[in-house]
């Protein structure tokens, strides 16, 4: 059986290139910079439009972490009934406790919702405290698959953990490596870890010069150096912003 590329793209163009590529699945997320967030609905359809090949819809309302509020779980069950109406393949959620266990019951609901969509466990996984009590809680609530780097910071670094959760799956679940997952490292990983499925990026840096404009203005800025750190509107600011404006 041959192995399944699934590439993770964030435009029509890239989600175009990788199905001639070859990838049999696609990962659709923004922001990528960030580690993926829910694509708009006309990017979702318009992915779809574009390709034939399965489309797995990631479901995450921010950057920062994968410990969310029940707001938040409400928000992830919007996305994924859109998602499902706009005719997405598959969703990809994740969700953690404090202490870095697989939050069960808000996984749950978003399993229930999205009913008959394959599911798949994304890199969350890679941060909970005993991978092989967070795979029998992915088995025990139906999840289809489960992405992970074996824990490390790259698939191929993790290799010999995602070749023991490939073992422990047994068939259960499948395990998708990802990860860093490139041309000089796929075939040692592949060997190594007998997965028959791997997540990768294979991109390449493009950039469209304005001919005429102006220069000095920046409007990307660097993440919160925090892997689990994200911005959030503060009321107290936003109060003394106003009382300054008209004072």
């Amino acid at each position: 059986m041959s192995v399944l590329v699934e590439a993770c793209v964030d435009s029509v163009t890239s989600a175009v290139a990788a199905e001639r590529g070859g990838a049999r699945r696609l990962e659709l997320c923004d922001n990528l910079s960030d580690g993926g967030t829910t694509p708009s609905a006309g990017m979702i359809s318009a992915v779809k439009a574009a390709v034939r090949i399965p489309v797995v819809v990631i479901i995450r309302p921010r950057g920062g972490g994968f410990v969310y509020t029940d707001t938040e779980v409400g928000v992830m069950r919007l996305d994924i009934a859109a998602a499902r109406m706009l005719g997405a393949d598959g969703v990809a959620v994740g969700a953690l406790t404090r202490d870095a266990r697989v939050h069960v019951e808000q996984l749950r609901q978003l399993r229930d919702t999205a009913a008959e969509l394959p599911v798949t466990f994304h890199r969350a996984f890679d941060l909970v405290r005993d991978q092989d009590a967070a795979l029998e809680a992915l088995v025990a609530e139906r999840v289809d698959r489960v992405l992970t780097s074996g824990g490390a910071p790259s698939a191929i670094d993790g290799a010999t953990a995602i070749g023991g959760l490939v073992r422990r799956a047994a068939g259960r679940i499948v395990i998708l490596a990802g990860g860093g997952v490139r041309e000089e490292n796929v075939q040692e990983l592949v060997h190594r870890t007998k997965v028959r499925e791997v997540h990768v990026r294979g991109t390449r840096v493009l950039q469209v010069a304005m001919t005429e404009g102006r220069s000095g203005i920046r409007f990307r800025k660097p993440l919160p150096t925090e892997e689990g750190a994200w911005e959030e509107t503060h009321e107290r600011r936003i109060a003394e912003i106003l009382r300054l404006a008209n004072g």
